[in-house]
């Protein structure tokens, strides 16, 4: 058989491709990982039993606008690096704006507080804790987007992986933010964040191997 033959023959039953299928792919994926987030934290931690009044204050949106803007700019980088070709600048920036803003935010009220203050401010009382149970929760969302994009066509795995984790880790943060009581920015900007690098790391680190076409 010819070339030409064979590449007819592929050819013959091809369909057009929506634009939008990889985007609508990603973002189904990405209920997902909210879904098993949240459910891992009702199954494990549970919700803050003062929810009602927490959502009523400003130090909690605060927090929660922080993690859901490094999610959208993860999620932004996520769609892009899972295509050749494409940049992802947009979700650079992005990202980039969420952690200037929650750090200028920390450091405002570093330089306001009392010494005596400093403690609280900095270690709340589950500095210990909070970024590796980031980490857990962004567990089942890592699997479920490193699986799509392994479908796609990403060319640089380890910043395609770390784009998954970060997502995956903003998520899981802004979910983990219905069971945690901590509020000062600075604990926000430095323990949240490190959860989130943790979960990028991960993705890194697996991706190489999670992303490979086989």
């Amino acid at each position: 058989m010819k070339t030409d033959d064979l590449i007819a023959l592929l050819a013959k039953d091809a369909a057009p491709v929506s634009r939008n299928a990889s985007g609508i792919r990603l973002a189904t994926h990405a209920g997902l990982a909210a879904f098993g987030a949240f459910a891992l934290l009702l199954l494990w931690l549970g919700i803050r039993p003062d929810i009602a009044v927490a959502m009523h204050t400003g130090a909690f949106w605060m927090k929660a606008a922080y993690t859901a803007t490094v999610a959208v700019g993860g999620f932004i980088l996520v769609e892009r690096l899972s295509r050749p070709g494409v940049s992802a600048n947009l979700g650079f920036v992005v990202v980039g704006a969420g952690v200037l803003v929650i750090a200028t935010l920390g450091v405002v009220q570093i330089t306001s507080a009392d010494r005596a203050d400093m403690p609280a401010l900095l270690l709340g009382s589950t500095w210990n804790r909070c970024p590796w149970r980031i980490l857990l929760l962004s567990a089942p969302g890592i699997a479920a987007m490193l699986w799509v994009m392994r479908r796609l066509a990403p060319t640089n795995l380890p910043l395609a992986g770390a784009a998954a984790g970060l997502f995956c880790g903003a998520l899981a943060a802004t979910i983990y933010g219905l069971y945690c009581q901590e509020t000062a920015a600075p604990f926000v900007a430095i323990w949240y964040t490190l959860g989130i690098a943790l979960s990028g790391a991960i993705g890194a680190l697996i991706a190489s191997f999670a992303l490979r076409w086989r």
